[in-house]
């Protein structure tokens, strides 16, 4: 028995294109103290700018998704439109089911694309972003590929990002096409600074039309340059 698809009255209300984002958020027990602490204030700060733009934050749809507990990745935050987003107070514990995780936003943003068409509403290429400080805990490799193979197939451009010394770069990369090139390293705990690029970035994506290539901010205020 097939499901049924609930239209969202965001939608309906408001007919602009749409900018998705999926932040899908490792909230293990190695992020607990600071790390989370300086994640929910760079939440905070999203919230913010988002809202202060005025096309972003009719046009930018965010959903979060953390992960951590017992190997479970659970939506903090459901879809909606910026200018309704209230950052999640996250808190960290737990394991790191990495796979479950983006096989979660994964089908999260089909489902979206879905209410999407049905209320005829244009729509940018979505946004997965993916952070960990850690390794795996779960059989990730599934998830891994999934993802490799939604983003080659340009249905969602994927940003791992790695947070601290003892994230797996080389694991983070199998969850994009592009590989170990495709994942940024957080310099220290800058969270702020990931945020702020973040948010500038989803303002220029939003102004953009569908299929057009969004000339983006430079990464060096908040990554660590390969040498």
């Amino acid at each position: 028995m097939s499901s049924i698809m609930i239209p969202d009255v965001a939608l309906v209300d408001n007919t602009e294109q749409r900018t998705p984002l999926v932040l899908v958020l490792d909230c293990s027990g190695s992020m607990d103290g600071e790390p989370v602490a300086l994640l929910n204030e760079g939440l905070a700060l999203l919230e913010q700018e988002l809202k202060s733009d005025v096309i972003a934050a009719k046009r930018v749809r965010i959903l979060v998704i953390q992960y951590g507990a017992h190997d479970e990745a659970v939506v903090a935050s459901n879809w909606c439109d910026a200018m309704d987003f209230t950052a999640p107070r996250l808190e960290a514990n737990g394991t790191t089911p990495t796979g479950a995780a983006v096989e979660l936003a994964l089908a999260e943003i089909e489902q979206e694309k879905q209410r999407f068409r049905t209320a005829g509403v244009a729509y940018t290429r979505p946004w997965l972003f993916l952070m960990s400080d850690g390794e795996p805990t779960d059989r990730w490799q599934q998830g891994a590929e999934q993802a490799r193979a939604a983003e080659q197939a340009n249905k969602v451009a994927i940003f791992p990002i790695a947070v601290g010394d003892h994230a797996n770069i080389d694991t983070l990369g199998e969850f994009s096409s592009r590989g170990e090139r495709g994942v940024k390293q957080l310099k220290g705990l800058q969270f702020r600074e990931l945020f702020l690029w973040l948010s500038a970035s989803m303002q220029v994506v939003s102004q953009s039309r569908p299929g057009a290539q969004a000339q983006l901010a430079s990464t060096d205020g908040w990554s660590v340059v390969s040498t």
